[in-house]
């Protein structure tokens, strides 16, 4: 566990970083999932520009994901529910973005997760087109790093219902595609971004940050010129990058 705690407070640190804009204050949360039937999430009000292990929390995932069955929960509920889910004796609680956390690391096929506020990313969800245009591709790398499609998730207030909301978009999107997203986008609330490693969640948000950036230059002198659904399946599948993915995520060494 202690490596994944550093790993993860590393990965909190990145995304934080204020010249990167992703997140400020107490924006924002990470996890990963330990294998045993816990899970690691950043703590509520923490930020992930100075995070440290007294805001981290190692919570049980059987509660929390049985809290999203129950529809007889109101807010102080769900409050007891993240008191009781926490493994370690802890002053502080998990953030209340917990309970999509466990559906991202349980129905989503990720091991890390990664949850921003990036401006970038947050002037095209708040905008009147939503997460319309990253439903198309405008450039190859964005395809290779963040997935040939993406979720969309309309604006819920934060906590058990957007994780129920989640969950069911997420299965919609398992079901049509036969795999999990890469991103799923919260309009008017930020990015997601599921990982096979911490690497992997943070090249997904600096992509994004980069695709919606173009994506605002774009929507400012005209309309995105969009890639074909075919370019951009022929992309997703060439073996070259499926390898060059690999690499990436990787890292060097």
């Amino acid at each position: 566990m202690k490596e994944s705690l550093e790993r993860l407070i590393s990965l909190s640190r990145q995304i934080g970083l204020e010249d990167r804009r992703l997140a400020i204050l107490g924006e924002g949360n990470t996890s990963c999932d330990l294998g045993d039937g816990t899970f690691l999430v950043k703590s509520s009000g923490c930020s992930l520009s100075d995070l440290d292990e007294s805001g981290v929390s190692r919570v049980k995932m059987a509660p929390i994901l049985a809290a999203l069955d129950d529809q007889t929960l109101d807010d102080s509920g769900v409050r007891t529910v993240l008191e009781y889910s926490r493994a370690d004796a802890s002053p502080k609680l998990p953030s209340v973005e917990t309970f999509m956390h466990a559906v991202c690391l349980s129905e989503g096929g990720a091991k890390w997760v990664g949850h921003c506020h990036a401006e970038s990313v947050m002037s095209v969800l708040c905008s009147e087109h939503g997460a319309k245009p990253f439903l198309g591709h405008i450039f190859p790398d964005a395809i290779v790093v963040c997935g040939r499609h993406v979720a969309a998730v309309p604006y819920i207030d934060p906590g058990l219902e957007l994780a129920r909301e989640v969950r069911r978009v997420l299965r919609e999107f398992c079901a049509a595609h036969g795999s999990a997203p890469k991103v799923i986008l919260l309009e008017n609330h930020g990015p997601v971004a599921l990982g096979a490693s911490e690497k992997e969640v943070l090249n997904i948000l600096l992509m994004l940050d980069k695709w919606a950036r173009i994506l605002a230059g774009t929507l400012a002198v005209g309309t995105p010129k969009f890639l074909p659904s075919a370019v951009s399946e022929r992309i997703d599948q060439r073996p070259d990058e499926d390898y060059r993915r690999a690499q990436i995520v990787k890292g060097p060494g």
